[in-house]
């Protein structure tokens, strides 16, 4: 493999250092990378020479000179936060790159019309980071649905909480107009993956939207699926609460599924599909980003039907907004 050329946009986030590592273990060369915040040491364990720029202007000047000199940028990583992803994939296609960027993709469906037209433009791909796809289990699992038939429906409870502090809430992250809400921030690869799986997305409804956690219930054309998504600490399992700040759970038919290893290794393997020719595009994209889209509009259900598990407790918790919370 030919090693490709990146730059980066976004090194100083949460999501950067599994990028840095993707770059390199598949061969990569990272150029030039870009934040507003300079905490980016991390950039020596993987690329020590690589360009560093505070200012996108003194950024786009460096890209510039490199294409002067023809060193042609390959790739763009993308790690910036949610709301800039539109903005920052429109800048790496007009710089005849590619973009691999960070779900979601983009926070609204209409805005996936709009990149279809520059890819065609320009001629560049671009690629999600839909690492489920990728996992072992979930592709097992994805085997085993498809080999039943067609008219099984299985019924599903996803739980998923990662513990968050305050300082989520005076990020970027806290602001939903940014984010697009705890369902896209931390939820969108779980309902990609639900789809992945199950089919496509039909009937659905909110049982709960907060900025700490929301809960729904919501229909596929192999499955009926209840949701949890959380940040709240106080949401954990009392069993595991000392242990460990997330807990990933999905039940099928009442049967755990274990995937809860190998997440750190998706990134790399994520950059080797795409190098392969068989990275996830705005096709692969679009169906998780209208499904979270859809959940953060949609009305609440007062008195829903088949609440999640985990969602009377956590309405039943009136100690749960302390402070640092929002409320």
């Amino acid at each position: 493999m030919n090693s490709k050329y990146f730059a980066l946009i976004g090194a100083a986030g949460f999501v950067a250092p599994r990028h840095l590592r993707a770059i390199h273990e598949t061969g990569g060369n990272l150029c030039a990378a870009v934040d507003r915040s300079d905490s980016v040491g991390v950039i020596d364990s993987y690329f020590p020479d690589a360009r560093f720029f505070t200012e996108f202007e003194h950024f786009d000047r460096y890209l510039d000179l490199l294409r002067r000199q023809n060193q042609k940028i390959d790739y763009f990583s993308i790690c910036s936060p949610n709301y800039l992803h539109d903005a920052h994939i429109r800048f790496a296609l007009r710089s005849q790159s590619n973009a691999i960027c960070e779900k979601p993709l983009v926070l609204k469906p209409s805005d996936l019309d709009g990149l279809a037209d520059m890819e065609a433009a320009t001629g560049q791909n671009i690629y999600s980071i839909l690492q489920l796809r990728l996992h072992p289990s979930i592709i097992k699992l994805r085997e085993k649905i498809l080999a039943e038939p067609k008219d099984k429906i299985y019924e599903v409870d996803l739980t998923y909480i990662t513990s968050r502090g305050s300082w989520y809430f005076t990020s970027w992250k806290g602001n939903e107009s940014k984010s697009g809400g705890i369902a896209a921030n931390i939820g969108v690869h779980f309902f990609d993956m639900l789809g992945f799986v199950f089919g496509d997305p039909g009937n659905f409804t909110v049982h709960h939207r907060a900025a700490d956690c929301a809960a729904g219930h919501l229909e596929y054309e192999r499955a009926r699926v209840r949701w949890f998504l959380s940040i709240n600490t106080r949401d954990l399992p009392p069993e595991i609460v000392t242990e460990k700040k997330t807990f990933r759970s999905i039940t099928i038919d009442g049967e755990e599924i274990e995937f809860s290893e190998g997440f750190t290794d998706l990134h790399t393997a994520s950059y080797k599909h795409i190098h392969e020719g068989h990275g996830f595009g705005l096709t692969e994209a679009r169906q998780s980003i209208e499904t979270v889209s859809a959940i953060q509009s949609a009305p609440i259900m007062d008195d829903p039907d088949r609440p999640h598990p985990f969602l009377s407790k956590a309405l039943s918790d009136t100690e749960r907004y302390e402070d640092g919370w929002p409320y």
